[in-house]
């Protein structure tokens, strides 16, 4: 197996030998409905978080095509970091840099993203060598916002109309009209002609045909007649 001009970074840890293949999911929230007369539809949403698969090889002894930044590490080193990014539960860089065999550099990955899980395979035809299937999901920070809510309480004005004045007039020795205005009342409308708001009901028997059936439910504009008592 020779170097193929892959690193692969998790976090700051350098894979010895680079995955052969390298599975990137960017998997989206799209939503199709079926409209009345308008046939299926798709609603374009925001995409989900991306999905990462890759399977490494993790050798037990030193081999010229694997590479060590620091100087050859065991598979109980690098099983115990994976261990340790999935139990720490904390996001982490996942990083692959990509060099032509020329030298020249191609695009890199670099996401933030958590270990989702691992799998160890053990065969006898990899002799002591490990194989480790590692599923990794795409980060994304969030947090909780505080909205602080203040709320100035008016204390609504009353509007009280000022009792208007009446002032008690002789009855009347001949029939008279009345126009309705806004604020009357057939007692206050009998206290002004004839000095008594008990006889409203001498108003009202004379105007039943304008009135109607409710003495209390009189209206501006209705002319009223006023009988000489």
């Amino acid at each position: 197996m020779a170097k193929n001009g892959y690193d692969f970074y998790l976090k700051k840890c350098l894979l010895p030998v680079a995955p052969s293949k390298l599975a990137v999911k960017i998997n989206n929230a799209n939503e199709t409905v079926t409209l009345i007369n308008e046939g299926e539809v798709n609603i374009l949403k925001k995409a989900e978080l991306t999905d990462i698969e890759f399977e490494c090889m993790i050798p037990q002894v030193k081999y010229p095509f694997a590479v060590y930044k620091a100087g050859f590490k065991g598979a109980d080193y690098f099983l115990d970091y994976f261990e340790s990014l999935k139990t720490s539960r904390k996001p982490f860089q996942f990083i692959v840099c990509r060099e032509h065999p020329n030298g020249r550099q191609l695009f890199d990955t670099n996401i933030k993203v958590s270990m989702e899980d691992y799998k160890i395979t053990e065969d006898a035809k990899d002799g002591f060598d490990l194989i480790v299937k590692i599923k990794l999901k795409q980060w994304r920070d969030y947090g909780t916002k505080t909205i602080n809510i203040s709320f100035h309480m008016e204390k609504p004005k009353a509007s009280v109309e000022p009792p208007r004045e009446t002032t008690a007039s002789p009855a009347p020795t001949t029939a008279q009209t009345y126009t309705v205005v806004k604020g009357d009342c057939l007692w206050n409308i009998a206290k002004k002609f004839y000095g008594n708001g008990s006889k409203y009901s001498v108003i009202y028997n004379a105007n039943r045909s304008v009135i109607g059936g409710n003495p209390n439910l009189i209206y501006p504009g209705q002319v009223l007649t006023i009988p000489a008592i």
